[in-house]
Order: structure tokens, then C-alpha cells, then sequence
């Protein structure tokens, strides 16, 4: 047996018990720093909440700075298509104006990094993304937070949710300093995997029907010392080979040919940031699933081997890259699918692509169905009816079967479809302000979070200014 597979046919082992530090109580737990997390965190503590956020890693941002998932993807509706296109990552000449369906948090955050120069504000000239740095990114995080009063705890991974007694739920961490817990009215899993959930004992789903297959990883890095100008005048000389934000067709040919490029995706996909001479690239691509270590463990092998690959044929093949080296690589494996928890309702792709409306709507959603074959290369991409946006029901937060809890960010409850256009972070940041607030509400009345009238979300999620709807 490799040591990369999973075990099979071993019996399970019992630990010995043990004896946790007792963190204290809080109103609001919120697990996970990353976009979802922030949005609850910052959320709940404007609606008036004790909160307390718990990250796994020495630092926020998630995804967005753990697996340097750059830029912010589009939170905009197309209201005008300028040139009729396949790929909604497409820049300025494929995408129409446009019109934000996500605000709130949202727009805190790109407000104080755009004036730290850590952003680029979204307009029709980025195609409505927002290319970003990781580390202003992080530290804009910490002010934020700091500035709402939000208390942190940092390398706290979390690895258990008991249901209290008395009410509430306890969370358990793995900490340098042993077990920890922290209890709280309620929680918010923000883990991106929906851990807490499935550890209260939430039902769940994973991947497409039929074979289960999730999307696959990919590990994110920057290269920097890029002459720009050089590459965009082999752009504008090669129309065919470079549609805004990927293609290289011909090149990539040309190097597996000559065997330098195993690639198991169709295209080179790379965005630009606030720095003009490094861009951000998203081209490794392995299948498996992103909640066990062992593939885990082989995802991050196989890509950073492609890592390799990948700047090599920059390095060589791609004007404008010849003197550009590899600034940095996400901490881990980005992981784009894992569990959906089923909730009160499940948001099916049909409801995205027919912009649905829900009467307990508390979250909107522009962004294209994006799913990227498990399998190799290939994505299928479907847009919305231009200039419309579909609701994400309060519903969707609340997993079955578990009271004192709620979710957020990609793990709410949908199907694959709806998955792949919910999951993005911009529209996980609006699920976890929305989350934050019925968090804070249910706290203040002393009830479990599905008793909190959609409608008093709803208006305390306009008073901070979220998108919602009339």
C-alpha cells in the first residue's frame, strides 16, 4: 500500500480522554477566518453581539491569502453584453457594465484596502474583479476586526461541536497549548468544509450526482519581475491566443510536444494585481477530495510539481517572462469543493441560472455556474439572463437536525450546480454577514437561530448596508 492511500479494512483506534482548556463563553462563535468568516465576525458584531473568531492558521483571509485566490471574482451583474463570450473571467472586451449584487462587509473591505493601495477597485477596465494583495489583505482583516471589537483566537484548529445542555454548542480546538474550548450561544461554521456541521451531525453531500466527483484543487502562486508590456504587445499581436485572462493554446502545444508541459487543464489562466510586474496563476489542477489528508497530501505534491512546470514554460516560452520567478505559493492546496450541508432548503442550480427570488432572501449571487471538470481539462461555464442576480434564502444557513449553529461561505446548503457559482468569495462574504447578524439576533433573544423571523435579518442586514432586494 502506498503511503499515500487511505487505509483500508484497519480497525478504528480509541484514544484516551483528556482535559481541555476552558476558553470561556461567548455569544457568538464564529470558526473560519477567511471571506465567510470575516463577513460573520464583522456582522454579528455590528448587530451588537460578544464574538469571538477562531482561525486555523497565524493570520486571516482564508482562502483568499492561505490558498491566494486572487483576484475577488465578479460580484456584478452584466447589464450590457459588449462582445458575446464563453468564459465569464474574461477581461474588459468581453464583459458588459455592470452593477454590484454584493455589498455590506463586502464593501468595508475593499473601501480601506483600496486607500491602503492594496486593491484595485472593481469597474469595467478589470472586468469587476478585484486583483488584491495577500498581505494588505491580512492586515486590513486584523483592523477591521480589531476596530468592531471582535475578539481572536489564532492557530486554533477545530475539530469538534458538543451541543450543550443548557444550550449552545461547544467548540473543540487543537492548539500549541493543548485542547481548548470555547462555548457560545451560537456558532458559525465558517471552515469552508462545513467540519463543525458535520461533527454536530448535520446530513451533508459531496460532489456531482452520480459518481460523487468534486471539483478539482489547485495550488495558486505569483511570479513576479514580469515585463508586462512586453507580453500585452504579444497579446495584441496574437488576438487568437489570449482571450483576456487565458489561452497560450499554441505555446502550450508547442511545449508538450517537445515534452516539457504535463497540464492537465486546457488553457494558462493568470490575472493581474496591484503590482504591475506580477501576476497571479491559476493553472495547476488535480482531482480528489479536499477532507482527506491523504489526497491532500498528494495534491500538494503533484501541484507544486506542476508549479514547476508551469513557470518553467513561462520562463522559456512566454514573452515578456523571461526574467520572472516564482514569488510565492498558497500555504496550502486550494480546494474549490468538499461538503454542502443540507439545510432547511437546498439551492439548486436551476434557481441560479432562472435568478430566482426567495421571500427570505438575505444574500444575492451574479457569478456564473463554473464548473471545472474533476477529471482533466475542461469547464463548463453558464451565465445568468444578463442584468439579473438570484436570492440565497435564509434557509440555506440552517443545517437540519442541529440547533445553536449556522453555516456559511461555500459549505450552505446547495447542489453542484449552485455550488460552483455560490462558492465564490465576494458572495461567501455576504452569506457570512448574514449568518453573523441571525447569529447575534437568535443570541439576544435566547433562541436557536431558525426561530429569528427572516424579515428582522433582513432589516438589520440593510442597516449595514447589505444588497437585498426591496
Amino acid at each position: 500500500m502506498s503511503w499515500l492511500e487511505r487505509p483500508s479494512g484497519l480497525p478504528p483506534v480509541q484514544l484516551p480522554p483528556r482535559t481541555a482548556v476552558n476558553g470561556g463563553r461567548t455569544e457568538v462563535l464564529v470558526v473560519g477566518g477567511g471571506p465567510a468568516g470575516f463577513g460573520a465576525a464583522m456582522g454579528a458584531a455590528a448587530a451588537g453581539a460578544d464574538v469571538v473568531l477562531a482561525e486555523r492558521y497565524g493570520f486571516l483571509g482564508g482562502n483568499a491569502t492561505a490558498a491566494l485566490v486572487m483576484p475577488l471574482m465578479s460580484f456584478h451583474n452584466e447589464i450590457r453584453q459588449a462582445v458575446a463570450g464563453e468564459d465569464n473571467r474574461l477581461l474588459p472586451t468581453d464583459h458588459g457594465e455592470g452593477e454590484p449584487v454584493v455589498a455590506g462587509v463586502l464593501w468595508t473591505l475593499l473601501d480601506r484596502l483600496v486607500r491602503a493601495q492594496g486593491a484595485i477597485a472593481p469597474d469595467l477596465g478589470t472586468g469587476y474583479t478585484v486583483p488584491f494583495d495577500p498581505e494588505v489583505f491580512k492586515l486590513t482583516t486584523y483592523e477591521l476586526l480589531d476596530g468592531s471589537g471582535v475578539r481572536l483566537l489564532l492557530h486554533s484548529f477545530a475539530s469538534d461541536l458538543i451541543a450543550l445542555p443548557e444550550g449552545g454548542q461547544r467548540g473543540v480546538f487543537e492548539t500549541k497549548s493543548g485542547p481548548v474550548v470555547l462555548d457560545a450561544d451560537v456558532v458559525v461554521d465558517c471552515t469552508g468544509d462545513g467540519d463543525l456541521a458535520a461533527a454536530a451531525g448535520a446530513p451533508y453531500e459531496i460532489g456531482r450526482p452520480g459518481d460523487g466527483l468534486t471539483q478539482p484543487m489547485t495550488l495558486m502562486f505569483r511570479m513576479g519581475n514580469v515585463d508586462r508590456e512586453a507580453f500585452l504587445t504579444y497579446a495584441h499581436e496574437h488576438p487568437d491566443q489570449w482571450r483576456g485572462v487565458h489561452g497560450l493554446w499554441d505555446l502550450i502545444r508547442a511545449a508538450r510536444d517537445a515534452g516539457e508541459l504535463e497540464l492537465p487543464r486546457e488553457d494558462i489562466l493568470f490575472f493581474a494585481t496591484p503590482h504591475p510586474d506580477e501576476v497571479s496563476v491559476n493553472s495547476t489542477r488535480i482531482g480528489g477530495l479536499g477532507i482527506s489528508v491523504w489526497d491532500l497530501t498528494r495534491a500538494e505534491l503533484t501541484t507544486h510539481r506542476q508549479l514547476e512546470q508551469i513557470a518553467r514554460f513561462f520562463q522559456h516560452r512566454v514573452p515578456g517572462f523571461a526574467e520572472s520567478y516564482v514569488l510565492q505559493s498558497g500555504v496550502q492546496v486550494g480546494v474549490r469543493e468538499t461538503r454542502r450541508i443540507l439545510g432547511d432548503y437546498q439551492l439548486t442550480g436551476e434557481d441560479v441560472l432562472s435568478a430566482r427570488s426567495f421571500d427570505d432572501v438575505i444574500a444575492r449571487g451574479a457569478y456564473p455556474v463554473d464548473i471545472h471538470n474533476p477529471n482533466g481539462p475542461g469547464t463548463i461555464l453558464r451565465r445568468l439572463p444578463q442584468g439579473r442576480s438570484y436570492d440565497i434564502p435564509l434557509r440555506a444557513l440552517l443545517p437540519r437536525d442541529v440547533d445553536g449553529l449556522l453555516v456559511a461561505g461555500r459549505c450552505i446548503s446547495g447542489d453542484h450546480v449552485a455550488h460552483s457559482s455560490y462558492r465564490i468569495m465576494p458572495i461567501s462574504m455576504a452569506t457570512g454577514q448574514a449568518a453573523g447578524v441571525c447569529a447575534a439576533l437568535a443570541a439576544r433573544i435566547g433562541k436557536p437561530p431558525r426561530e429569528v423571523p427572516a424579515a428582522q435579518v433582513q432589516r438589520v442586514l440593510r442597516a449595514q448596508g447589505a444588497s437585498l432586494p426591496m
